[in-house]
């Protein structure tokens, strides 16, 4: 399997953007999908994840009611909708692939930047 990632860019805060992964290959081994980011200085951290078959979905606080991770199952692309966005947010965005049966993602998109202006 392999990940693009796209829809970076620079926006004032306040401002959205949207985040695609598309996923190629043998998409169907694919349990998870989630998206982590990285400022600079700091380590990388968890943002969302949804399931791929039930949908089901979880946030990092920091997030909860701004951001909002969705799928197309038929164009195997998982998006993440960034509301009210934050300087804080700025960060590089990376989505990940977590297969059925393993415990931790183990396939990695390149990443996309975001930067929030204040």
């Amino acid at each position: 399997v392999q990940l693009q990632a796209s829809g970076g860019g620079l926006v004032q805060a306040g401002g959205s953007l949207r985040l695609s992964c598309a996923a190629s290959g043998r998409s169907s081994r694919i349990y998870r999908m989630g998206w982590f980011r990285q400022a600079p200085g700091k380590e990388r951290e968890f943002v969302a994840h949804i399931n791929r078959i039930d949908g089901n979905t979880n946030y990092t606080d920091s997030v909860k009611g701004r951001f909002t991770i969705s799928r197309d199952r038929a164009k195997n692309t998982v998006f993440l909708l960034m509301n009210s966005l934050k300087p804080e947010d700025t960060a590089a965005y990376y989505c990940a692939a977590q297969y059925l049966g393993a415990g931790k993602y183990s396939t990695w998109g390149q990443g996309t930047q975001v930067t929030v202006s204040s």
